[in-house]
């Protein structure tokens, strides 16, 4: 089933976060924070919605890197349900796809409740105070990959924050599939 999440809490400030990536070493969201901004990602390996965009969302993360906006990728699903979302898969993942930022792992689930993640992709982008600017969608793209010119919401927003502090007041949540929760 389809989840939406709620629009944007502007000026909610970042949860804070210390995960390990597949090889277990620790992350935190000062190490990954930009000095223009920073983009959390909610996402993981199974989910359709994910796969259709996952390589738009290497294209925009590196190029949102090079313009000083921090990025990483947090997958919080219950990998007992969903044994392919488990962080050796992510590692396979993240290296099939070339992400240049760190894919990690939520396996209490706590981040993610946090956030108030509640799809898969889930979108935060922060400005470089860290305060929510954005909770969009990545573009026009659903279950299937929208138009090779579709606008790139995300991308926009995050270039907007970084240049201004503010994100679009228009913002079209994000669709995908729900997190899954462990019982």
């Amino acid at each position: 089933m389809a989840v939406r999440p709620p629009v944007c809490d502007f000026g909610a400030k970042a949860p804070d976060f210390a995960l390990p990536d597949p090889d277990g070493r620790i992350v935190a969201f000062a190490d990954i924070a930009g000095p223009r901004g920073t983009l959390v990602m909610f996402i993981c390996n199974h989910c359709p919605y994910v796969q259709a965009v996952i390589d738009r969302i290497q294209r925009d993360a590196a190029e949102l890197q090079r313009l000083g906006i921090g990025v990483a990728a947090i997958s919080a699903n219950d990998v007992a349900e969903y044994p392919q979302d488990a962080p050796e898969h992510m590692k396979t993942e993240a290296r099939k796809h070339g992400f240049t930022f760190p894919y990690l792992y939520d396996e209490s689930q706590d981040v993610a409740r946090a956030y108030g993640a509640e799809c898969t992709p889930d979108f935060f982008g922060y400005n470089a105070a860290g305060e929510l600017q954005y909770r969009g969608r990545l573009d026009a793209s659903g279950r299937s990959p929208g138009a090779p010119d579709a606008r790139r919401e995300l991308f926009e927003a995050m270039v907007q924050i970084a240049e201004t502090g503010h994100g679009p007041q228009d913002q079209t949540p994000s669709i995908g599939c729900s997190i899954k929760w462990k019982a």
